[in-house]
């Protein structure tokens, strides 16, 4: 590898820095959907309404997703700034006339500046929103599912009584499913933050796609997946246990809490 190890999580700054965030506002917009679409009589909901709760977070994920994944494709797509500037003078080709990257802040700035300001940063919002919208429901949806499945095959009362383990396997398997339900949208979504601004390439979503397929046929959708899917297992099963465990934690502390207005002996 001519850009060493470095060169594998080129572009990685922005996503790195917002992961946080991002899950964050994924768990949290999708527990405020699941209190707006909670039954009255305080029975779970139904895969339904779990689904519908999953498109809700989708639209607020996708808000932070796009800006930053923008900022990743930029970069990586680029590979190393001096790398490439070289290969381009091998290649005849003046620099000076190809837009150079030395980071995330350097990608905003020049987005911000010539490609529509704010609105640049968010240049592939709609296909992003559908990556999520298919991903989060396929995942929490098996995610849900497994967790049911787990508490009747064990004869629990409840999700409460889960092992961390079945916490872990459930999450795994909900990661590989939101990769199978979406990858060719996140395909199409990164080609798209990629296209030129001044002369694009692609009209749109499904323009982009035929051309993808039209090119590579429909493995072209699919290049790289099986690294994504290795991935998300591993990262989605610590991601829902330390969830779980976490939101077992604040409401045990809640719990304890001494009632409003009472008085300590």
């Amino acid at each position: 590898m001519r850009e060493g190890i470095k060169g594998i999580y080129k572009g990685m700054g922005a996503p790195l820095a917002t992961v946080a965030l991002f899950n964050a506002v994924l768990f949290a917009s999708r527990g405020q959907m699941e209190v707006l679409l909670a039954h009255k009589d305080g029975s779970p909901l139904h895969l339904s309404g779990q689904l519908i709760a999953s498109v809700g977070a989708s639209c607020a994920v996708s808000l932070v997703a796009t800006p930053t994944e923008l900022l990743k494709c930029r970069l990586q797509a680029q590979g190393c700034s001096a790398a490439a500037r070289q290969r381009l003078i091998n290649a005849g080709v003046d620099p000076a006339m190809h837009i150079m990257y030395c980071g995330p802040g350097d990608v905003a700035r020049h987005v911000l500046r010539r490609e529509g300001g704010l609105l640049g940063l968010y240049k592939g919002f709609n296909a992003t929103l559908v990556r999520e919208s298919m991903g989060n429901m396929a995942m929490f949806g098996v995610y849900e599912l497994m967790k049911q499945q787990f508490v009747a095959a064990k004869g629990l009362e409840g999700n409460e009584q889960l092992s961390h383990l079945d916490l872990l396997l459930a999450g795994g398997l909900g990661g590989t499913a939101f990769w199978l339900a979406c990858y060719p949208a996140d395909i199409v979504k990164s080609k798209l933050q990629l296209d030129s601004y001044d002369k694009p390439r692609f009209q749109g979503i499904l323009d982009c796609g035929r051309q993808v397929v039209a090119q590579g046929g429909v493995k072209g959708l699919f290049k790289g997946f099986a690294p994504a899917l290795a991935r998300s297992f591993p990262a989605n099963a610590v991601c829902f246990a330390v969830y779980e465990a976490t939101k077992s934690a604040i409401n045990s502390f809640i719990s304890q809490l001494p009632a409003q207005g009472s008085t300590r002996c």
